[in-house]
Order: structure tokens, then C-alpha cells, then sequence
């Protein structure tokens, strides 16, 4: 088996990470296509517009084959945000997640950021799960109808 790579997001990469993304949360989540509009949209905003001195997005790949991805956005001046976390399914549980993570919030930490957030789910069990083996603590809960059903949205924080 090839050893698994983490390089840096390229335009080219937007077509596969807006399927996947639609894909997974379609099948797994019950999402409607609302939801690729949003990934869209936030792969499209980057493309046009990131820092790359202080934002960035990596996609791991194993051979010819992508297997996830993470970035990381300016929130404001202290703040990173991290997006787009996702593992393939044939990755989950390899570890793969965690050395994303890592990846996404040390560029973070380099950069000068003094604390990171993210925007999630309730449903994403193993991905908080991670988060919280990670030292991130979970803040606000929201009960929501978005993407075409209920949902429960979290904030998680971070100080880097």
C-alpha cells in the first residue's frame, strides 16, 4: 500500500472535494443540495480569494487516490476557523484524521494564531469525538432546520 500524503489544496482539487462532499452528506446525513451549494461556494471564496500566508487547505492523498481534506481560514486576528474536515470512508479510523487535524491546526499555531473554531453537527459523533481527544471543547449547540432537515449545530474552540 502507498504511504499517505498531505499536499496542498490546488483548484484542481475543487470539483472532487464539492462531490465528496455532496456524496457523504447526502448519503450519510440526509442533506439536500443545499449543502454542495455552501461547500461550493467556500471552496470557490477560497480559489478566488485566501491569504496564503495565513490561510491554506491540504487534501491527503494515498497513490493517485484522495482520501480527505482540511483547511484552514482566517476568522480575524486571533481566530483561525477550520473547514471542509473529511475522511473517504475507507479512511476512517486509520489515524489519517488526526494527522489532518494536526497539519491544520500547527499551520494555524506557525501563523500566529492564539485560538481556532469550527462549525459542525451533533450527528458527527467521530469527528467531535476527535476534536475532544484533540483538547478542543465544545461551546454553543443550536437546534436548526438546515440543508432539508433537523440539525444540531456546534461550535467547538480551541487556544493554540
Amino acid at each position: 500500500m502507498d504511504k499517505i500524503e498531505i499536499r496542498k489544496f490546488a483548484p484542481q482539487d475543487r470539483d472532487w472535494l464539492l462531490e465528496q462532499h455532496k456524496v457523504h452528506y447526502a448519503n450519510e446525513e440526509g442533506f439536500d443540495d443545499s449543502f454542495g451549494v455552501l461547500v461550493g461556494s467556500i471552496l470557490d471564496d477560497f480559489i478566488a480569494d485566501h491569504d496564503p500566508s495565513c490561510e491554506a487547505g491540504w487534501i491527503a492523498w494515498q497513490g493517485k487516490q484522495r482520501l480527505g481534506s482540511v483547511f484552514c481560514v482566517r476568522l480575524d486576528e486571533q481566530t483561525a476557523k477550520l473547514r471542509l474536515f473529511l475522511l473517504v470512508p475507507a479512511s476512517r479510523g486509520t489515524g489519517l484524521g488526526r494527522r489532518m487535524l494536526d497539519t491544520c491546526m500547527d499551520f494555524a499555531r506557525a501563523r500566529g494564531f492564539g485560538k481556532m473554531q469550527l462549525w459542525t453537527h451533533e450527528s458527527h459523533r467521530a469527528a467531535g469525538a476527535l476534536y475532544a481527544k484533540a483538547g478542543w471543547e465544545l461551546g454553543e449547540t443550536k437546534r436548526v432546520i438546515s440543508f432539508g432537515k433537523e440539525n444540531v449545530e456546534q461550535t467547538w474552540r480551541i487556544a493554540l
